[in-house]
């Protein structure tokens, strides 16, 4: 097994991260579009989220979060915090009511981001560039981009766990291999 093999840990290189950013829209919309509503809507209990929650929730990064904090550091650098993102703002102002409606939003959300980011065709010293996090302090662009790329796979992963609970019960004895359902890490 080759040295590389047994990488737990990328470093950070924009045009991957660039990669990874263009599919997260195109891997939902596959796993979520035309699914039954009882599928999209459900939940893990309490207040979690559903598929659809999480749709809108990432529309509202894209509008309010992403973007607008690396042109806030390219302009400000850490003179000026961040403004403070409402990770719950989805519920207060939900969008577009359907889910198909909030895929093709993210799509076209996520592509002009994209677009924007690309543009500014940035060089590793900007990517070295430090901002200030209103509750975490000093951060770099590179960090920033970092979290927006694990952030979607993040949300990719609890919209497969959702939907993979809402067979929990039906498994059988095979819940034991499933992580999805039984929790357990592996």
């Amino acid at each position: 097994m080759s040295a590389s093999a047994d990488r737990t840990h990328q470093p950070f290189v924009l045009r991957e991260a660039q990669v990874l950013l263009a599919r997260s829209p195109a891997s939902l919309d596959a796993l979520l579009r035309g699914l039954p509503e009882p599928w999209t809507n459900a939940h893990e209990g309490g207040s979690t989220w559903s598929a659809f929650d999480v749709i809108g929730h990432l529309c509202h990064g894209e509008r309010t979060d992403w973007m607008p904090r690396v042109r806030h550091l390219m302009a400000y650098g850490d003179s000026l915090a961040f403004e403070r993102f409402d990770r719950f703002s989805q519920f207060a102002a939900p969008g577009p009511e359907t889910l198909a409606s909030r895929l093709d939003d993210f799509a076209a959300l996520r592509a002009a981001s994209l677009r924007e980011l690309a543009a500014l065709a940035l060089t590793d010293a900007d990517l070295d560039r430090a901002g200030l996090h209103p509750d975490l302090g000093p951060v770099t662009l590179r960090q920033l981009i970092a979290t927006w790329v694990t952030h979607d796979l993040d949300h990719l992963m609890q919209v497969a766990r959702v939907l993979g609970r809402q067979y929990g019960d039906e498994v059988g004895p095979w819940r034991a291999y499933l992580r999805v359902v039984s929790g357990v890490q592996g």
